[in-house]
């Protein structure tokens, strides 16, 4: 039989027990956006939150190795939290292989799927209730494939994504505007060019105005391009107004600057290959509203001869060899 003060001394124990596991739990310290920096994957985070909103939680996990790929080698995972403190929160999550629908909800009926451009492509969404007006209990987009994911895929789609992986983004509480304007200022969450991750190993730094990507696209209201398919460089440096650099600035991966038309609007590119003098980047365009355009360009830095005013005289041109719109 158990004396009183056997349940007692029983009892003692499991609080010891119990308090020595809450304060392990309260010592394991928080991981921040600076553990984020030190991995070698592409992290998305937003630069625009909605008024209210604060980084609620970081979380770092690690895939399953596949049977046949090197045991010792480590796959971080990623996902992030936003919100505040009533019922309005923005998710990043991380995947790399055996990703599933993300665009499904319990109460289907109720919900409405619809498209729209990003900086990071066209995303799918569905949210509920239906009506693209008012805050929505639940909005949920696509996986969407990072630079890293594109370029390992594009070298075999059997191969396992080493760097590459899968982000998807939800929300709660929030307008499909809001979502929109969240997702439209995701980026690397190492905002250094200089170490941030390269789509595809080590790219060769690029120095050229965003406004040249945007001659050789066609407008918004014709359907050929590339429109101009080769550009003198050396002119782009020297025509200080016709490419003014005063806006032109670094935006993570991105070498961005305003349209002329509108302040709220952006040209911008990012590196995804370079190997000796030929390069491949991605160019996106906004006019300033919720449409973003974006192609993929080759192109080659070369030099030949001309004449300029009866003298021959030897230039850098940019020459387009490959175009596609995504």
């Amino acid at each position: 039989m158990t004396s009183g003060s056997g349940i007692k001394r029983t009892s003692w124990f499991v609080l010891c027990g119990f308090l020595f596991s809450l304060a392990a739990v309260r010592s394991t310290p928080e991981l921040t956006l600076d553990d984020l920096r030190k991995l070698e994957i592409i992290c998305f985070v937003p630069s625009y939150l909605p008024q209210g909103f604060r980084l609620k939680t970081v979380e770092i996990t690690y895939d399953d190795v596949g049977p046949d790929e090197n045991k010792e080698q480590r796959f971080p995972l990623y996902s992030l939290e936003y919100g505040d403190s009533g019922k309005r929160t923005f998710s990043i999550e991380s995947a790399r292989e055996g990703i599933g629908d993300r665009n499904i909800m319990e109460n289907d009926e109720n919900a409405e799927e619809t498209e729209i451009k990003t900086p990071l492509g066209p995303m799918y969404l569905i949210y509920q209730p239906k009506g693209k007006e008012g805050r929505k209990k639940e909005i949920k987009a696509n996986w969407v494939s990072d630079a890293n994911m594109k370029a390992e895929k594009a070298k075999g789609a059997e191969n396992h994504p080493v760097l590459g992986r899968y982000h998807g983004f939800s929300a709660t509480g929030i307008t499909v505007a809001e979502f929109q304007k969240i997702v439209d200022s995701l980026h690397p969450v190492n905002s250094n060019p200089e170490t941030a991750p390269a789509a595809a190993g080590k790219t060769s730094a690029l120095k050229i105005h965003p406004k040249v990507f945007s001659m050789i696209d066609c407008w918004i209201s014709d359907s050929v391009s590339p429109v101009v398919t080769e550009i003198n460089l050396d002119a782009v440096e020297k025509n200080g107004n016709q490419f003014n650099t005063d806006g032109v600035k670094p935006d993570g991966e991105w070498t961005r600057s305003p349209t002329p038309e509108s302040k709220e609007g952006f040209m911008r590119y990012r590196a995804l290959e370079s190997k000796d003098n030929h390069y491949k980047v991605e160019y996106q365009e906004n006019g300033g509203g919720t449409l973003t355009t974006a192609s993929i360009i080759e192109f080659d830095i070369e030099k030949r001869n001309i004449r300029r005013d009866g003298k021959p005289v030897t230039i850098r041109v940019l020459r387009v060899s490959s175009y596609n719109q995504k």
